[in-house]
């Protein structure tokens, strides 16, 4: 009797233990239905926190756990969370623009579907380039957040010295011709680049011109005309010798707050590391829209920015997407994420004061408001699930084209090389 008595406590241990670890598997423990658990990183993990507490105040019972860590590792977990349907991962968590499309894809029951739970009726508050990201087969899969809409950060008093005005500055060619001036009177380069590191301004030039490493048809577009373009605006950029070569972040940032060159195209979260590291350079910036392609082209463009996706696997499904719905769509909430240096993708924030007013950093322009006027006009394009590889390539071009080959037959071996890494 006391052997069964035993062999039952065991048992019933062994269950305990095995429940426990069922439970550990997904962010919503079974039994808390008033607790979900978020992945995010850096900033955003304190905007999500703030948020919470505002929650609370109509739901009391609410709690919210913020998993930090960094973003390369919330997407290897994310990965071999959804490669083991579902297992160990969050209610909520925080996806960029570039990676949506790839985990929509390759993973196409893993995430909620919103239009069904009532998101739709908000869609009308985001711009287009944002709900089409996070759409497949007409529903959206995610709550936009973050943007990263673009301008040429520029030094005014570079600009002044030279005598030239950025008002003036309209398409490329203007920039390039800027450029050369402000080379001859101040001896500064027009703008840092890292040729063979990093193709964010290409990238930016693409999107502008409402494509990218792919068309439209999700076919590799790395040989399209707008892509030869955008590599002869650098090449002229990199030959007239108005490019510092700056190898990563910190040479970059650098470069621009100590005045060795005068302009960064960038996306606006660029003002948080400007204003933190060249706090001495107050008054000494300005902002203009991307140059266009030609004379009163599209000047709007994006780089960057975040989403917020519930996995399908979530135990609290219905409680996230409460929350995310209300942190979404909350004016407060979106503003104090502006004040850590998100720019809200809510376009019904957009004429607040914290949009409106002039920014004394740079001198007294209201940057916010010219950021704010393009979201609608940024192109949709398709990064695909195989971003990552395309970039790579696609910097290998920029790379072989700065050392001196020929634009097309560049662009034209990336392709190649392209199309068989995807295949």
């Amino acid at each position: 009797m006391k052997k069964v008595t035993g062999l039952v406590s065991m048992l019933l241990v062994l269950s305990m233990f095995l429940a426990a670890c069922g439970n550990s598997e997904s962010g919503g423990e079974a039994g808390d239905s008033n607790k979900v658990t978020a992945w995010a990183w850096n900033i955003n993990v304190p905007v999500l926190e703030e948020a919470a507490k505002k929650f609370k105040e109509e739901n009391p019972d609410f709690e919210l756990e913020v998993v930090e860590m960094g973003t390369d590792d919330v997407y290897s977990k994310l990965t071999t969370g959804l490669q083991a349907g579902g297992k160990g991962l969050p209610d909520i968590v925080l996806v960029e623009d570039d990676r949506v499309q790839g985990y929509m894809n390759a993973f196409p029951d893993a995430f909620v579907n919103v239009s069904d739970k009532g998101f739709d009726e908000m869609k009308d508050s985001f711009p287009s380039y944002k709900t089409e990201l996070l759409s497949k087969d007409g529903a959206m899969y995610g709550f936009p957040f973050d943007g990263g809409p673009t301008g040429v950060f520029y030094r005014t008093d570079i600009f002044e010295e030279a005598g030239v005005k950025a008002e003036d500055i309209k398409t490329w060619d203007d920039y390039i011709e800027a450029g050369k001036t402000i080379k001859e009177k101040t001896d500064k380069a027009m703008i840092g680049l890292d040729l063979n590191g990093d193709d964010g301004l290409y990238r930016m030039m693409l999107n502008q011109q409402g494509t990218f490493y792919f068309n439209e048809d999700k076919d590799v577009a790395l040989t399209s005309e707008e892509s030869k373009q955008a590599m002869e605006v650098q090449q002229t950029l990199n030959e007239e010798g108005l490019v510092k070569e700056t190898v990563g972040w910190d040479a970059w940032i650098s470069a621009m707050v100590g005045g060795d060159v005068a302009t960064a195209p960038s996306g606006a979260w660029l003002y948080g590391s400007i204003t933190q590291q060249g706090k001495d350079t107050s008054g000494n910036w300005g902002m203009i829209q991307l140059p266009a392609f030609e004379e009163g082209g599209n000047r709007a463009s994006n780089l960057g920015g975040s989403n917020y996706m519930i996995p399908s696997a979530s135990a609290n499904a219905d409680l996230a997407y409460d929350f995310m719905e209300f942190f979404s769509t909350n004016e407060e909430v979106q503003l104090s994420a502006m004040e850590g240096g998100l720019f809200p993708s809510l376009n019904t924030i957009y004429d607040n004061e914290a949009f409106t007013k002039e920014v004394e950093f740079f001198n007294n322009q209201p940057i916010w408001n010219l950021l704010a006027s393009e979201m609608e006009n940024i192109p949709a394009v398709n990064y695909t699930g195989d971003y990552a590889v395309a970039k790579d390539e696609a910097v290998k071009a920029q790379s072989e084209i700065a050392n001196g080959k020929a634009i097309d037959e560049a662009l034209k071996a990336s392709e190649e090389r392209l199309k068989n890494r995807i295949q």
